[in-house]
Parts: C-alpha cells; structure tokens; sequence
C-alpha cells in the first residue's frame, strides 16, 4: 500500500514534469502551456457531458427498479477521467480520456467487476459465507429466522 501511494503522489508527477519539461523544449513552453489548457478545458466539457448522460441511465435503471451497477461504475470512471483532465500532464490525459470511451470503459468494468468479485469471494469464502465461520445473524443451533417481541405502549386515540 505504502508503494502505491509513493507511486501516486511522487513518481507519477515526477514523470509528468519531466515529459512537460521534455514537451516544453520540442514545441516551447507557450505551445505547452496552451496544449495543457486545451486538454483542461476539452476534459473538462467531454467529461461533464459523459456524467449527464451517465446520470440520465441511473435515472432510467432506478426508475425501472433495476440496480444501476453498471451505470454507477462508469460514474466513477468518468469521475475519475475528469479528476485526471484538469490535472495538468501527458500522462494523466491520456488516461483520462481513454476513460471517457465507452468502449475503453467497458473493458475497465469488466476488470473491475472481476475484481470486486474476487475480493468478495476472499472476504465471505466459498458459499457466501464469512471465514470466520458461523454468519453474525445466525445462533448457534442454525437458525436464521428470529422474531424479538418488544413491549410497545399503546397511543390514546384522539
């Protein structure tokens, strides 16, 4: 975890610096600079656009009663893509506008699903259940199904 985090917040923009700095000598750093607005503000408006009609489908699957796991996964991909834009480096856009493709985005689901589907099986074991071994819901003879009858007061009619 430490490794990934000194990933993220030091080599990555290290990189990034030097590809702006290496960018930067090949075209000027008026061209650089421009380039880095450009893909800011283009992110920025395809990423916004990719979100409201990610958010017109989570509206049509809840209203249809359906989870909107799918949609609710590329939200965060297109979250994440419109974070990395506005960052300034090559890098960085370059993954953030793959993750604006739908196409691109559907692999990443995938991979994600797969994922989260694994560290579930992990944590629960095989059939769904804890690794501790018996569920928290269930007592020690098996059952499942309780009923806990607590005394209420009655409310005076008015």
């Amino acid at each position: 975890m430490l490794l990934r985090l000194l990933l993220l917040f030091t080599i990555i923009p290290l990189v990034e610096l030097a590809l702006l700095l290496r960018l930067a000598e090949w075209i000027q750093w008026e061209a650089t600079l421009g380039l880095i607005l450009l893909t800011g503000f283009v992110g920025a408006a395809l990423a916004r656009h990719e979100g409201l009609r990610c958010i017109a489908r989570i509206r049509q699957e809840t209203a249809a009663g359906r989870l909107p796991a799918d949609s609710l996964l590329d939200g965060l991909m297109i979250l994440v893509a419109g974070a990395l834009l506005v960052t300034p480096g090559v890098l960085t856009d370059l993954v953030g506008f793959s993750l604006l493709v739908p196409g691109f985005r559907r692999i990443m689901k995938r991979r994600l699903k797969n994922r989260f589907q694994t560290r579930i099986t992990v944590a629960m074991g095989p059939g769904g259940r804890p690794r501790s071994g018996i569920p928290p819901w269930q007592n020690s003879h098996g059952g499942g199904d309780h009923v806990i009858d607590v005394p209420s007061e009655e409310m005076p009619d008015e």
